[in-house]
């Protein structure tokens, strides 16, 4: 069914419905609390079977030292006559020996033979790592008729050994007792700790909320802030392990604070600066209009053509600077360059420039190829600038050279422009990469924006610029103008030799 007039169709409306999905926002609170219940929710398990595995340890000591005394006694019994091991219980002894309100107790005496002398007689087996051993007592643990058993046994050597055989003596019980005491051992451990793990996570919830809560109260005083209070927080507030944190938003700030200067700045002299072409256009234009003699009109027109030249290049040059200080812009995608043809390609499209003023635009490549990353179109408007520059101060007849270099020990890729001009004084040179600077006295047109564009570009590909006299000592001294791009992963500047 078709949408009514004035109301959207159905696909706008699904489009309007699928939002993209936005990360969830984590909670340094839920963060922290998760690394700290986490494992204490683990560890609460394994500290009970730990308990429980030590709860028996414990348990078992003081029942194998009964065991241990019931051997003893019955070791005690064993006598020797007629060259033969004897033992002898009387009905009391053995209602003495199996007493126990828990337990069931067996025993047996068997001579080397394996006949039983005194005792049980379903008693296992020996295996080979339990087999007895004169002189000790020792331990196993066995099953008998379904009944998990604990046993003391020893091997009890005669005193006369020429005829005399050893007599095994081993005394087993259940473990009803020993799982008692465990049992009491963890209810005394374990019952005492949900009461504890409860109030444990209280006061973790308390601890982090008392610990954040410098956070919360930074984030009240930056929030409580003007829009245009760009000053830096103050750290004496601020826990030592989030300073870093506010120390580095202050070095944002006031980074904030100075791009914020230069741009007012920037755009204070640039209103300024299209005062005088917009000025002179609007001048022109009445004057023109104000004329009836076509030769008047003509030169007015000749005038207002100028004054929107200038107009023209200076906005064009705003923006490329704009660009330039634009990392992200279009125009900085870089590519691999091959410096040499890149360079001669640009020599040659001023060519034209050059011999109108009948000056000599020469090119000095360089023995080697090089290779540069570099974005072709901010490249090439630093060569540009260059060159117009050299050709708008050097005087008919004179020459211009481009020339392109390898420092092959320093690893280093160096492209200069010299022309034969007026040169610039040394307490200039810096001042010329200003905005707008332009040197008095200079009687050549332009917006002092050329070299700041060129300075802007040849830093963001990692590269210096310089000045220096072409030929000191003499008039005119002439002007080089030397930028250097280091080899470097940033650039990732390459050469092979030819």
């Amino acid at each position: 069914m078709a949408a009514a007039p004035g109301e959207p169709d159905q696909d706008t409306l699904n489009s309007l419905l699928q939002q993209p999905d936005e990360p969830a926002q984590r909670s340094l609170f839920g963060e922290i609390l998760d690394w700290m219940l986490a494992p204490l929710l683990l560890l609460w398990p394994a500290s009970i079977v730990i308990t429980y595995l030590v709860a028996k340890s414990i348990a078992n000591q003081p029942f194998d030292r009964g065991l241990e005394d019931k051997v003893l006694v019955l070791a005690q019994q064993v006598r020797q006559h007629d060259g033969q091991m004897h033992i002898s219980l009387p009905p009391v002894a053995k209602d003495i020996l199996r007493a126990d309100d828990a337990d069931h107790i067996y025993f047996q005496v068997r001579n080397q033979k394996g006949e039983l002398l005194e005792g049980d007689a379903q008693f296992p087996e020996f295996s080979e790592e339990e087999k007895p051993l004169a002189g000790g007592i020792q331990f196993r643990n066995f099953s008998l008729n379904g009944t998990e058993m604990r046993s003391a046994y020893t091997l009890m050597e005669p005193v006369q050994k020429n005829r005399q055989t050893p007599v095994l003596i081993e005394v087993a019980e259940t473990l009803e007792k020993r799982g008692l005491l465990a049992n009491e051992i963890i209810k005394g451990v374990v019952l005492p700790q949900f009461v504890i793990l409860p109030v444990a996570l209280a006061l973790v919830w308390f601890a982090l909320t008392r610990g954040l809560s410098p956070v919360t109260e930074l984030q009240k005083r930056i929030h409580a802030r003007r829009p245009d209070d760009l000053s830096p927080v103050d750290t004496s507030q601020v826990p030592e392990e989030i300073t870093p944190l506010v120390e580095s938003m202050n070095e944002m700030l006031q980074r904030v604070e100075q791009s914020i200067a230069v741009q007012k700045s920037f755009i204070a002299d640039a209103a300024h600066q299209m005062k005088t072409p917009l000025a002179g256009m609007r001048m022109q234009s009445e004057l023109a209009l104000r004329q009836d003699d076509p030769e008047e009109i003509r030169r007015s027109l000749q005038q207002l053509a100028k004054s929107s030249e200038a107009a023209t290049r200076l906005i064009n040059q705003l923006l490329t600077l704009a660009k330039a200080e634009n990392r992200e812009a279009a125009g900085q995608i870089r590519e691999s360059l091959l410096l040499n043809d890149f360079v001669l390609d640009i020599v040659s499209d001023w060519l034209p420039a050059a011999s109108q003023k009948n000056i000599d635009l020469g090119y000095e490549q360089c023995d080697s190829q090089l290779t540069l990353f570099a974005s072709p179109v901010m490249l090439r408007e630093v060569i540009s600038n260059l060159i117009d520059n050299a050709i708008r101060y050097t005087p008919a007849g004179r020459s211009v050279t481009v020339r392109l270099d390898l420092d092959s020990q320093q690893a280093l890729a160096i492209l200069e422009v010299e022309d034969e001009g007026p040169g610039i004084p040394e307490a200039h040179r810096e001042k010329v990469f200003q905005r707008f600077y332009r040197i008095l006295g200079s009687n050549t047109q332009g917006s002092g924006l050329g070299l700041a564009i060129v300075r802007e570009i040849v830093q963001q590909h990692g590269g210096t610029i310089s000045i220096r006299d072409h030929h000191p000592g003499t008039i005119p001294p002439g002007c080089i103008f030397r930028i250097v791009f280091p080899i470097n992963p940033f650039n990732e500047l390459q050469y092979d030799e030819r």
